[in-house]
Order: C-alpha cells, then structure tokens, then sequence
C-alpha cells in the first residue's frame, strides 16, 4: 500500500467508495434512511473536489484506491473512509499517521462507526451531536485529539 497526495482524476472513484463505505461499513450503527441522506450518491463532483483540494487529501492505494482521508490548515480532520473489503488492513492508521503529524490539536466530527478506532487513536468525546442531512439526524461525535 502507498499513500500519496489527492489528485483531480481520484475524484470519481473516491465519490463510489465513500457511498459504498457510508452504504457497508456504517450499515450496522445507521438506518437505511440514514445511510441514504448521508451518502446520497449524488454528491456534487465538482464541490468535492474544491474541498479534497483545499485540504491536505491523501490517498491509500494499492491496486486501485483503498482509502481516503483530509485534513484542513486548522487541524480540522474532515473526511476519512476506508473501502469495506480493505477493514483491518491498517489503511485509516496509515492515513491518520500521516494526516495528524503536523498538528497539536485535532479536532473531527466521528460517526458512531469510527468513534471506537478514534478513541483507540487518544481522541476523547467533547460532545455528542445531532447532525441534518436531507431531513434526517443522524448521530455522531465531536472528538478532539491533543499531542503531548
């Protein structure tokens, strides 16, 4: 497996597997329509790939995309979805390894899916949250990570 930086043509591919991360992964802590309102498969290609290149965005891949994740100048960790098939394989500790190294303080919003991995990571809740998408609430976390 090789990480390396976001590029403009991953775009389509990291769209499929984060609506199929979103639709298997998170299937068992989420409802259907739960799953539907956060990973519609109609996001906006073109706003993703503003937001994937303002960030520092990096990519798992080996044979084919794995995994992704970014972080954002303040330490926002916004995204970070790992294909089902690759669970277990040390592709989101890569990613988190490589995205939390510059900063202090990172702060993230988790699912109830990967609440269990980012606390395994030193992050503790703030507080839980209720989140709209489309009409819908979905459950997640505000969880903060400081180095020592």
């Amino acid at each position: 497996m090789i990480l390396r930086a976001y590029r403009r043509q991953d775009c389509r591919a990291i769209l499929r597997l984060f609506y199929e991360s979103v639709h298997t992964v998170a299937a068992r802590d989420y409802t259907r329509a739960q799953l539907d309102a956060w990973a519609t498969g109609k996001e906006d290609a073109s706003a993703w790939h503003a937001s994937l290149s303002e960030h520092m965005t990096l990519v798992a891949e080996e044979n084919g995309i794995l995994g992704f994740g970014d972080i954002d100048e303040t330490g926002y960790f916004d995204r970070l979805y790992v294909r089902g098939d690759a669970q277990g394989r040390g592709v989101a500790t890569a990613l988190c390894d490589a995205l939390e190294a510059p900063y202090a303080r990172i702060v993230a919003h988790v699912s109830l899916t990967a609440r269990r991995f980012f606390e395994g990571r030193g992050y503790h809740v703030l507080r839980e949250q209720q989140v709209e998408r489309h009409g819908i609430l979905l459950t997640n976390f505000v969880m903060e990570r400081l180095k020592r």
